[in-house]
């Protein structure tokens, strides 16, 4: 599941840019050295030999800038390698931790009782590379209440840095983390407000809905204080009441620009209507050779990026029925692997609103015939098959065949029901 940028809603949370460095004298740069805090040290380890050189440095000063903005890092097992240069458009994949190991409650209590530092700005370097991981999300307290467990859903969460996701505390941690690293980061609240959307929008991308649902079109901060209720209770007691949360994240895999393909979230508009038309290819090459569940992810996925164009634009003008118009066939042939999956009431319910706009389309009235009959919808089976010879009678074999189907089912089911109603009536 992708889930990563634009995971959650409109309106993308930005941090502030440093300001411009004074330069320093030998004196003053030799004072600043000697009273650096080690990264080791700042994530509650030993300091050991460095490994990195220059990549080793970096880290040491990405680590102390998010500890003096409120991000406490606690190492659980080191990565491997020199830390990713992350350029625009690098991949990153990662795991969040499926348990929280021994002593976690205590090093949890020990990275609450930080005492608070002075906030200062947090410096994101050059953005965009993509990160994939699962992330653990624990309320800060004695007993680290689980909020969120990519792992559960089956799926990493990939990001692509610098695409303005509306966490940035993500990004800031991420930078920070080598392949194959885990680690523990407890956020103050102001970093975490936001949390509930991202969440809202990760749960509905899991389960399969749109991750806009429910929202409208204003900046997050409104959407925040403009809604009563998120659809989870979890969420809606956060929002309601903020507080610091610790992320659990382990870092899989990090890939360079140009190297992995975006998920739609993370295009621009242009992006998404040139990836539309390969998206739609790949989704038919799948289903040629009957990997009907990965088709229709690629269908979804088209259809995605058309539906969050569409969105921009004022319902039934030119532009939006323009869009329109390539959703529709994306959605049969998203319904057409619905019915191969037996998920007929998905099928009914899309071909039905295809069917609310263009009364004429003989492809939905038979995809969605072949649905109603599945779940013994006789007489609504019928009225569209009816439908379909009455658009296009050349169509007459094929309706003709799924109706003798219909039939037969139909007696096989009196019969099997005369069996069943005569043992019941003969006790």
């Amino acid at each position: 599941m992708a889930g990563s940028g634009h995971a959650a809603a409109a309106g993308p949370a930005h941090c502030p840019e440093a300001p411009p460095r004074a330069a320093r004298t030998p004196g003053q740069q030799g004072a600043r050295q000697r009273g650096r805090v080690a990264p080791e040290r700042a994530e509650g380890r030993r300091r050991r030999p460095s490994r990195g050189g220059a990549g080793t440095a970096t880290m040491a000063q990405q680590v102390e800038q998010l500890r003096a903005d409120g991000v406490y890092k606690e190492v659980l097992r080191e990565g491997t390698g020199p830390l990713p240069d992350f350029r625009d458009g690098t991949k990153v994949r990662t795991a969040t931790a499926g348990g929280r190991g021994g002593g976690g409650r205590d090093r949890a209590r020990r990275a609450c009782a930080y005492p608070p530092l002075p906030p200062v700005a947090m410096v994101m370097p050059r953005p965009s590379s993509q990160a994939t991981f699962h992330y653990r999300t624990l309320r800060c307290g004695d007993e680290e209440t689980p909020l969120d467990d990519s792992r559960t859903r089956g799926k990493p969460m990939e990001l692509i840095v610098g695409k303005k996701f509306k966490l940035p505390v993500w990004e800031a941690a991420l930078r920070t983390m080598r392949p194959g690293e885990r680690a523990r980061f407890r956020c103050d609240t102001k970093h975490v407000v936001l949390y509930p959307l991202v969440s809202k929008s990760l749960r509905n991308i899991a389960a399969g809905k749109d991750p806009l649902e429910g929202q409208r079109h204003c900046c997050s901060i409104a959407q925040l204080h403009d809604h009563c209720s998120l659809g989870y209770p979890d969420l809606d007691e956060l929002q309601k009441n903020p507080q610091p949360l610790i992320f659990d994240i382990e870092v899989l895999k990090v890939e360079a620009p140009g190297s992995y393909q975006q998920d739609p979230w993370a295009m621009t508009d242009e992006e998404k209507l040139q990836a539309v038309p390969l998206i739609h290819k790949e989704g038919n090459e799948l289903y040629r050779q009957g990997k009907v569940q990965e088709a229709a992810a690629k269908y979804y996925d088209a259809i995605a990026c058309l539906k969050n164009l569409q969105m921009k634009e004022q319902p039934g003008s030119p532009d939006w029925i323009e869009l329109d118009q390539k959703i529709t066939p994306l959605l049969l042939n998203y319904c057409q692997c619905k019915l191969q999956c037996e998920e007929y009431y998905e099928v009914l319910d899309h071909c039905s609103s295809i069917l609310n706009k263009y009364e004429d389309n003989v492809k939905a009235y038979f995809k969605r015939g072949k649905a109603h009959a599945a779940v013994w919808n006789v007489a609504e089976a019928q009225a569209d098959f009816a439908k379909v010879l009455a658009l296009d009678p050349s169509l007459r074999p094929v309706v003709s065949k799924e109706l003798r189907s219909l039939e037969a089912r139909l007696r096989e089911k009196d019969a099997e029901d005369k069996v069943r109603f005569k043992g019941m009536f003969s006790q």
